[in-house]
Order: structure tokens, then sequence, then C-alpha cells
């Protein structure tokens, strides 16, 4: 089943994905040779390795060939510039995250990068993304962490992305607090930062779940707008003075224009992977995410529509 997360476009989500069903539509339809996979992440890392068992996963069921490829940099924006001249047949796909087609690209400003250059085809997982401190540290609630900006401690902020030291700007001026954000690469780093005691808080999208189950770290705060899967009662960065969220997904994406019949048969090829428990892409993110959220067609053109939205007012807030 699907498991859509309420975002920004919740109202314009509602029935609107393909379902598996939609994949079993276009079974006729098959690649014209082997696929690339452009994979926007560092290898070894969570998001590599979930790309590439998607990847194994689809080849399993389908038999079609998907070769993977590393193209990083630029926060996903290298991975679009050269898919974006890529052939719009099926052969060539990435795997990014929604900020890359959203917030990273009204960043930046180029119009070969904006989202309308693109055809995104699946989303597999939500962010879960927190706000984490250590769990025997003296930032393990929002509480401790206005008491220690009244007492006049710094509070250092770790931030792996633009978009992520921008909302720790904005948080700062909705709740009165003036945090020292320190800009690192990737989750990872953060928590490793938290663990050696350089960093107090920090944004961390999922690579958290087992710290925090274990009792070694806490969300402080969900950044997203439905409950985290490891901290259901934890405050939303909404309600602590924001007025946006730090939503989004991992999704694949292919070049404009490529054909509708394309388009359904990767994105079903793809749900049926990742809402499948028993493949191993589907068991790891059910155990990283909670879960698939799977969004395509309609659906996913409405969310990142929204998300750009909601970018070009972060950006002009914090500007």
């Amino acid at each position: 089943m699907i498991r859509a997360i309420p975002t920004c476009a919740a109202a314009l989500l509602a029935g609107a994905c393909f379902t598996l069903p939609a994949f079993a539509q276009s079974a006729d339809w098959t690649p014209p040779g082997p696929i690339t996979l452009m994979i926007g992440f560092a290898a070894g890392g969570g998001a590599d390795t979930q790309a590439r068992l998607v990847a194994q996963g689809i080849e399993d069921a389908t038999g079609w060939t998907i070769l993977p490829q590393q193209v990083t940099g630029n926060s996903g924006l290298t991975l679009t510039q050269q898919l974006r001249d890529a052939p719009a047949d099926g052969s060539v796909i990435g795997m990014i995250v929604s900020e890359t087609l959203a917030y990273n690209a009204v960043r930046v400003g180029n119009p070969d990068l904006q989202a309308s250059n693109f055809t995104p085809l699946a989303t597999t997982a939500a962010f879960q993304l927190g706000l984490v401190a250590m769990a025997n540290g003296d930032f393990a609630s929002w509480e401790a962490v206005e008491a220690a900006h009244e007492a006049g401690r710094p509070i250092r902020l770790g931030a792996a992305t633009e978009r992520q030291a921008d909302m720790a700007y904005h948080l700062g001026l909705g709740s009165g607090i003036d945090f020292n954000i320190v800009q690192v690469q990737g989750g990872s780093e953060i928590m490793n930062g938290l663990r050696a005691d350089d960093l107090d808080l920090g944004w961390v999208a999922g690579a958290q779940a087992s710290a925090v189950a274990g009792g070694e770290m806490v969300n402080v705060a969900s950044g997203i707008p439905t409950p985290l899967a490891e901290s259901p009662d934890a405050p939303t960065i909404r309600d602590l003075g924001s007025n946006f969220y730090l939503d989004g997904y991992f999704m694949f994406v292919a070049p404009a224009g490529i054909p509708d019949e394309a388009r359904e048969a990767l994105a079903g090829a793809i749900a049926s992977v990742v809402q499948n428990p028993e493949t191993e892409a589907g068991a790891l993110i059910a155990r990283n995410f909670g879960g698939a959220s799977v969004l395509t067609g309609e659906a996913l053109d409405a969310y990142l529509q929204a998300a750009v939205e909601d970018s070009v007012r972060l950006i002009d807030t914090v500007r």
C-alpha cells in the first residue's frame, strides 16, 4: 500500500498517486537498452545503498539492466545538470532528494536546473528529519535548549545543507534563539559532532533512527509535519516558531519529455520494490524511515510544485 506523508502539498495530493496497477498497465514498455542510474550521493552511504538496492530489486523483478554510477557534487545539481541533457527515453535516470529540484534549484537560479526541466518518477522514502541532541547531554529537550539560551550559553547547531542552515536561522528568528550554525558534510558527520561534543544540536534525516531507538540520542524536535517514527511526541519546528517544515523525499527523476508509458513503468517498478519489505531496499527503508513513502504522477508533480513555492518563500525570509 502507498503511504503518502502529508506535506505542504497535502491538499493537492489526496487520491492522486499511482498505485501498483499503473506498473501492470505499462508492463509492455521496456527500456531501449541498459538504464544508467546516476546517484547523487557519496559512495557507501545510506542513500547510495538505498539507490543500489532499488536498482537491484528492479533488475530482479523485470530483467532490465541498470548501471549505477556516482554523480555527486553541488547538492545534487551536478547530477541534474548532466541528466538534463541525457536522452529522454527512459535510458537515463537519477536519484536525488526533492530538495535538489526545489530549494537548491531556486537558490542557484539557473534556468537549466529548475524542476520544469525534469520528469519526477517516484519518491521512495520521506525524510525522518529531526533536530537531534545527545540523550544524556545538556540539550536533550527544547526546554533545555531555551534554558541554555537564557543562561547565555552559545548553542552550536549543525546543518548539512544550505536549506538546513537557512531553516536553523529561520527557527532562531521565530524562537528568539541565536544559534551558532555550523555547516558540515552530511548527517553522519553531524552525529559524530554530537558524540564528540563539537555540536550541541543538528539536523539529521533518518540516520539517527537506531541511535534514538537505543537511547543514545534524542529528537528534540521534528522537522516534518507528521510524527517521527522513533519520537512521535516530539514537538514540530512549527510548534517552536518556524513557518516552514524541513520535509522532503528521496526520489528518482528523468529528463523532461520522456514518454508517459516509460514514466509509468519506471515509477511502478520503483514503487513495487520499495513497498515490498521482503526486498532488501524495502527492508532498508522500513528500518531507517519507518516504511516507504511513494508519490508518483500528478501527486508528485503537485508536491514538487508546492516545495518550490515554499523554497521561494523561505529564501525570501532569510535573505
